[in-house]
């Protein structure tokens, strides 16, 4: 290995004693979109009263047989597809005993060497156009444990089991993921896809989307270092952190002649470390085996075929029409497909366009992510709930490209549609802010400019070049802001020849 030339990644992390290469794999627990749990009928609403969504399948109750809820199967198929992975015909569920006080029956039932779904991918986009394919190892169904509660009374816990026997998809991706940044964008493309599909609402401060995240160091080109599994992290800001301290954390170890344990640890996001909560079980300390009472999973190739046939557009295939239909960078397409309510929102204001030409769809894309999204992260308002309608924002665009109104008047209606509601070309016609496009008037102010200022037109003929913002600014002064900048520049052009 020693006469083996590297060539440098930027990625490496350097250190005094030389690079150090992350390692990520993340395992995201996902809730599935159903409305009863994996193997009973219960209710699966979020918000419910402690206790109140619990089945006797759920409790844990003797003599009491799961039934597979065929939707949560559906959901994992299609999920699956998303990922452009192999869907297997055939899968078994198995029993994975551990022992907490919420996991009323002893046991999760799980899914361990026949899983429903098998190898595929996520490709991802980073930060100057750079994509990376994270590898999918696999996707399986399993159901969710209850929740402990430990700060409702001084020296007990308590239980809720509503979560108990939810379905749950683990999607585990292969280590491929090298920086925080490539672990984050990973996380917000699966939660998109997720979305999109209807498979998994991704809202992680529910819960319903957690992510066990594994990390280890290595030296550039060795074998896989011991990793730490950080356990349950439900934020990617969050995720970014707990990685930060973990690499921070395993350096000093390692660096200072130590190894590091294999290990389940929690992040503590109000003092921003990680702590030690177990050592990190392998397979065999669960002692799987075939759960008796649910037999093979056999799924036709014709529902697998049904389920394709219905699939959404996926987010990479609408970034792609995209940038083939309205020439969009990949930047753009990226942003604008990152999530279901923003490529729905660009959609429907497109469609309200008068005219789609690249010059007017590159100049709604700008106010929509520029403008718009600036606006909404300044007011704390999420897209779904913005004032300004998709509508509203494609006839404020229509009104700019037909010089109706210049760029800086747009500037100004926009806060008043935002807090108003109103359509900008009632705001334009009520307030009088049309832009002055007859070259005639502009040409009657331009020659009082030019007969006010004699001294600065002979100093701009005399090579002060400068001079001609100053005479542009007049005429702007003199017309209220309306003239129309691009007729303003010509005709001042040709007066001071």
């Amino acid at each position: 290995m020693n006469n083996v030339v590297m060539e440098k990644d930027p990625r490496w992390i350097e250190s005094d004693t030389g690079p150090w290469e992350l390692v990520i794999g993340l395992e995201v627990h996902a809730q599935v979109v159903s409305k009863a749990k994996l193997f009973s009928g219960a209710s699966t609403d979020f918000g419910a009263d402690p206790n109140a969504q619990v089945s006797f399948v759920d409790a844990g109750f003797p003599g009491m047989l799961p039934v597979i809820n065929k939707v949560c199967v559906e959901q994992a198929i299609k999920t699956g597809l998303g990922l452009d992975a192999k869907i297997n015909l055939k899968s078994l569920f198995d029993r994975k005993n551990y022992f907490y006080a919420d996991l009323p029956q002893g046991y999760q039932i799980s899914q361990f060497e026949l899983p429903i779904v098998g190898e595929g991918h996520l490709d991802i986009e980073l930060d100057g156009g750079i994509e990376r394919r994270i590898g999918i190892e696999r996707l399986h169904l399993e159901q969710d444990a209850g929740k402990s509660i430990h700060d409702q009374h001084p020296s007990k816990t308590y239980i809720d089991l509503n979560r108990s026997g939810v379905a749950l998809m683990e999607i585990v991706s292969k280590p491929d993921m090298r920086s925080i940044e490539e672990a984050q964008a990973y996380v917000k493309k699966l939660r998109a896809l997720l979305r999109c599909l209807g498979t998994c609402d991704g809202n992680m401060e529910q819960g319903s989307m957690r992510a066990d995240v594994n990390i280890s160091l290595r030296r550039p080109g060795a074998e896989l270092g011991t990793r730490a599994e950080i356990k349950n992290v439900n934020s990617i800001r969050f995720m970014g952190q707990a990685i930060a301290y973990e690499i921070s954390r395993q350096m000093d170890i390692l660096e200072n002649g130590g190894s590091v344990a294999q290990e389940t640890r929690l992040f503590d996001p109000v003092k921003g470390v990680t702590r030690s909560m177990r050592s990190k079980e392998d397979a065999h300390d669960y002692r799987y085996f075939p759960d008796p009472d649910l037999p093979p999973l056999v799924i036709p190739q014709e529902l697998v075929d049904q389920i394709r046939d219905a699939m959404p557009e996926l987010p990479d295939d609408k970034k792609k029409r995209f940038m083939a239909n309205y020439e969009l960078n990949s930047y753009d397409a990226a942003v604008l497909t990152a999530d279901m309510n923003t490529s729905a929102f660009f959609e429907e204001a497109l469609n309200a366009l008068k005219n789609k030409d690249q010059k007017t769809v590159k100049v709604l894309v700008n106010w929509l992510v520029v403008d718009l999204f600036g606006l909404l992260n300044k007011e704390g308002v999420a897209l779904k709930d913005s004032k300004i309608s998709a509508i509203h924002l494609a006839e404020m665009v229509d009104l700019i490209v037909a010089d109706t109104i210049s760029g800086k008047i747009a500037k100004k209606i926009f806060p008043v549609m935002w807090e108003t509601a109103e359509s900008p070309e009632d705001i334009v016609a009520s307030n009088g802010l049309e832009q002055v496009s007859d070259d005639g008037a502009i040409e009657a102010i331009v020659d009082e400019i030019i007969a006010n200022n004699t001294d600065k037109v002979a100093e701009y003929k005399s090579g002060k070049d400068k001079l001609f913002g100053f005479f542009v600014g007049q005429v702007m002064k003199a017309m209220q802001g309306k003239g129309n900048p691009k007729a303003i520049n010509e005709i001042l052009k040709a007066k001071l020849k």
